[in-house]
């Protein structure tokens, strides 16, 4: 015999399964993968219906391998239709969930640097970590410079309809980004509100605002002088008429949330001068703001090129910081 508690237990559970099922699985190429990495298999798709405004060609999503080192995977995306969330639960959830927008200068989504690696990393600390692999606003998409800022809201609105199946605070969501996935981070901080896409569930009701945020090396700036020169071009091409919208430090909402900021000063390829704007902009509408700018380690240092330097820190900093917000 079986109680009504333990069928309704097994109904639900069979639910979650099947719905897992039925989404896009991550990013993958084909090949010999490194002993001892676990790869996520869990994944969410940000449109039931598929992503509003498709490009007239189809897209094909496409992994690139860049690394040389058969121990270390540096696998980047680009072609991304299927925008989606790649999860990494901890075994002991602290309550505090993160949404990391990896970098890739919006020409694709790195994977692993900026993706995996802080995933496991952040989920061996309690973090249940969602990995958002966005849409490249180059490549077609109706919403054009909006498009990652959509999938991000999207994603934030996701986390927190299923916060209960996953065991997480829904008032506790943080945004964390690098690079040109920095700049997603900065433009949801300051952007959250923007009606970037018309609602396609109940999910839209709930509020895209990130409780805190964690932009790593971003892009910010679309200004000629500051931007990433890659990055400007594929997200507002030569349109200077679009430099000031999409520049997140001008955009600073009254509510929007507390910031932790890390940058190196010897960044060749992002100006720090980018995040000291952000800092800036951020202290003159009176929102908490941590910086930490270090001497040296050049642009894209993720966890894997800060090891063994004075930037290798930052992960530390950055959970102290986060108990000081209340993260954790």
């Amino acid at each position: 015999m079986i109680d009504r508690r333990t069928l309704m237990g097994a109904t639900l559970a069979a639910s979650l399964a099947a719905r897992a099922s039925a989404q896009t699985p991550p990013p993958v190429k084909s090949g010999a993968l490194p002993a001892g990495l676990p790869q996520p298999v869990e994944t969410i798709d940000l449109w039931p219906k598929g992503a509003p405004g498709a490009p007239k060609v189809p897209l094909v999503e496409t992994v690139n391998e860049r690394s040389t080192d058969p121990q270390l995977t540096d696998r980047a995306v680009f072609g991304i239709s299927r925008p989606r969330l790649v999860v990494f639960r901890p075994d002991v959830p602290n309550g505090a969930a993160v949404l990391i927008t990896p970098g890739g200068g919006y020409k694709w989504v790195v994977i692993d640097k900026e993706g995996y690696e802080l995933g496991r990393w952040l989920s061996a600390r309690g973090f249940t970590v969602f990995v958002l692999f966005y849409r490249l606003p180059g490549e077609g998409w109706a919403a054009g410079p909006d498009v990652a800022l959509s999938d991000a809201q999207r994603a934030m609105r996701l986390i927190r309809q299923r916060a209960t199946h996953y065991g997480v605070d829904p008032e506790r969501v943080c945004a964390m980004g690098f690079s040109a996935g920095g700049h997603v981070c900065t433009d949801l901080v300051a952007r959250f509100a923007a009606p970037t896409y018309a609602p396609v569930d109940a999910a839209d009701a709930l509020s895209p605002r990130p409780f805190c945020a964690a932009p790593i090396y971003p892009v910010v700036s679309m200004d000629r002088k500051n931007a990433h020169p890659g990055s400007r071009k594929l997200l507002i091409d030569d349109n200077d008429a679009l430099e000031a919208a999409h520049s997140p430090h001008l955009n600073i909402a009254a509510n929007s949330p507390p910031c932790f900021l890390v940058h190196a000063e010897d960044d060749d390829v992002v100006p720090v001068a980018n995040t000291l704007m952000f800092r800036d902009a951020l202290k003159a509408k009176g929102i908490k703001v941590e910086t930490h700018l270090f001497a040296n380690g050049g642009h894209g240092f993720g966890l894997r090129k800060a090891i063994g330097k004075p930037v290798g820190i930052w992960p530390e900093l950055f959970l102290g910081w986060a108990k000081s917000v209340a993260l954790i």
